[in-house]
């Protein structure tokens, strides 16, 4: 349950550090 928990989280910085590459 926490490896899923730690997966979503990575996926959820993905997810920001596109939108921050976008702003540039």
């Amino acid at each position: 349950q926490i490896a899923y928990l730690v997966v979503d989280i990575k996926s959820e910085i993905e997810k920001i550090r596109e939108q921050i590459q976008n702003i540039e």
